[in-house]
């Protein structure tokens, strides 16, 4: 498996009942490992307190047809996205565990061995409840500059 280092930019738009839009963006380095299989990758970066998630590592498991982002650590948590489909996962955190939901409403895959991006609108809800609509972009580039 080769692995290359990353400079990653997310850019998220969550929108939830009876608040305002609040774009997000990161920029973070990270590591593309590319999987035995075409169009199969893992991508991974480790959350700081900008976020809110230090200690925790994100990654993303990319195949062609779903995208499973996994975070470990003092947050643990999976959503799985697949154009279409309903998935839930226990999401655990230092507080509690909730049942969350994620319904992937469009999932486009355009990574590939130098990078490239992703894009995933995505509805969440906790517990049955609906919580929001999410809205997901990530770009990928290989480093130009050492870590």
């Amino acid at each position: 498996m080769t692995v290359k280092d990353v400079t990653i930019t997310i850019q998220g738009k969550p929108t939830y009942e009876g608040q305002e839009e609040d774009a997000v963006q990161l920029i973070t380095r990270g590591t593309l490992a590319i999987g035995e299989k075409a169009g199969h990758y893992d991508l991974s970066y480790e959350e700081t307190e900008l976020t809110g998630l230090q200690g925790t590592t994100t990654t993303f498991k990319i195949t062609p047809k779903r995208i499973l982002l996994m975070r470990s650590g003092p947050v643990n948590n999976q959503m799985l996205f697949e154009e279409g489909r309903r998935h839930t996962a226990l999401y655990s955190t230092p507080y509690g565990q909730m049942q969350v939901g994620v319904c992937a409403r469009h999932v486009l895959n355009r990574m590939g061995d130098s990078g490239g991006d992703m894009e995933i609108d995505f509805s969440i809800d906790i517990d049955h409840a609906m919580a929001g609509e999410n809205s997901l972009y990530v770009n990928v580039r290989e480093a130009t500059l050492p870590q």
